[in-house]
């Protein structure tokens, strides 16, 4: 097998890295909390080099952003019910199971983690809400594309997103009735 076949091949070495880093992050999230362990502990629990985790992400925080945003991708995919409402409705319901569920507020931790760790923290932060917004705003375009009247991602994550990060921050409970009720208000 020559390079170029190599380099294409779905599910090799590079891919196995990946995974190998990414559930190391998420072992020492789970055991240390985010910005408790460095690069050098994600590699040795990795069993991989430093420099093959500064190769491809170049930093802690891009790593940690690209290991949330795996992680929210896979759990919480954008939907396309093809309406607005069932969109809406059934991410809002996702977005739901996913904060109340056993990694809870991953994504408010990690803001809140990479808000306080300088520059590079502050534009990983920024690089996390804008391609989930990027994913939204698809969401959105594609409903006004079917000729729905759409808000803007940033009506979205007001109305329907941050009263269900609030609730959950305070112990409230998120029922499926409340949620709903916040997508109807939306709309």
């Amino acid at each position: 097998m020559n390079e170029r076949q190599r380099a294409r091949r779905p599910g090799g070495r590079s891919a196995r890295v990946g995974a190998q880093v990414h559930q190391a992050v998420t072992d020492l999230i789970n055991e240390r909390g985010y910005g408790n362990f460095t690069v050098g502990e994600v590699a040795v629990r990795a069993g991989v080099a430093d420099s093959s985790i500064y190769r491809r992400w170049g930093n802690l925080e891009t790593l940690l952003t690209d290991v949330a945003l795996t992680r929210l991708n896979a759990r919480s995919p954008m939907p396309d019910t093809g309406s607005l409402a069932g969109d809406l409705r059934t991410y809002a319901a996702n977005v739901a199971r996913e904060i109340t569920g056993p990694d809870g507020l991953l994504l408010v931790r990690l803001a809140v983690a990479l808000s306080s760790n300088g520059q590079q923290g502050l534009q990983a932060r920024d690089d996390l809400r804008d391609e989930r917004t990027r994913q939204l705003q698809s969401m959105l375009d594609r409903a006004r594309e079917r000729g729905e009247h759409a808000p803007d991602a940033f009506g979205v994550l007001d109305h329907i997103l941050a009263p269900m990060y609030i609730r959950v921050l305070f112990g409230m409970e998120l029922t499926p009735d409340y949620v709903d009720g916040l997508v109807d208000r939306m709309l």
